[in-house]
């Protein structure tokens, strides 16, 4: 086979991939992971569910996919967010109050704090790790900058971000008052976080 072959083939695996994870995305977004059947929506982009095992294995592969493209684009958004703030405190501060804002974003409190508990029993690990690393570097450099008491960022950095899951994951779990919810966990948070800082 030539290398613009390979290539050519590559680029179509590609694609399929992309179609695949961009279909079910929309549709666990609308109809729930439980609801969406796979037959509709690989007929949809006219694919066979055939395609679907090869590239992702089983239904659960491809919600993997979803929810890795989902944590990295609000790892991208949080990193922003962080980045904007007029100093190293705000930027960590705005970051935690943002991951719990996210909550009442539909396709996120659908497909992450809903589907991926229910079907897993938590986000991927593989997520949690990067969102644990950038809580950690931003504790780093605020025990540098001499605004934090000196203390194991590893640990510190695992307690806070499994708090603020925890209560995005109750924040989602609500019906009806996902506002007031927000709302109260926003206090707690900053009650939380306020314990970090040198008086």
């Amino acid at each position: 086979m030539t290398q613009p072959q390979r290539r050519t083939r590559s680029k179509m695996i590609e694609e399929t991939r992309a179609k695949l994870v961009a279909t079910a995305r929309h549709a666990f977004a609308t109809q729930g992971f439980a609801h969406t059947s796979m037959d509709d929506f690989t007929a949809e982009v006219g694919l066979t569910r055939g395609a679907l095992y090869h590239h992702f294995g089983n239904k659960e592969g491809l919600l993997i996919a979803v929810i890795e493209q989902i944590e990295a684009e609000v790892g991208e958004r949080l990193q922003a967010v962080s980045d904007a703030a007029p100093s190293l405190w705000e930027g960590f501060r705005r970051r935690c109050r943002t991951y719990l804002e996210l909550a009442l974003e539909p396709e996120i409190r659908r497909i992450i704090l809903q589907d991926a508990r229910a079907v897993f029993g938590d986000v991927p690990q593989a997520a949690q790790s990067v969102g644990v690393a950038a809580l950690q570097s931003s504790l780093d450099g605020l025990i540098a900058e001499g605004g934090v008491a000196p203390l194991h960022t590893g640990v510190t950095a695992r307690m806070i971000y499994g708090a603020v899951t925890e209560a995005s994951f109750w924040i989602a779990e609500s019906e009806s008052d996902h506002e007031t919810r927000l709302s109260q966990a926003l206090e707690g948070l900053e009650s939380l976080l306020s314990g970090l800082l040198i008086r």
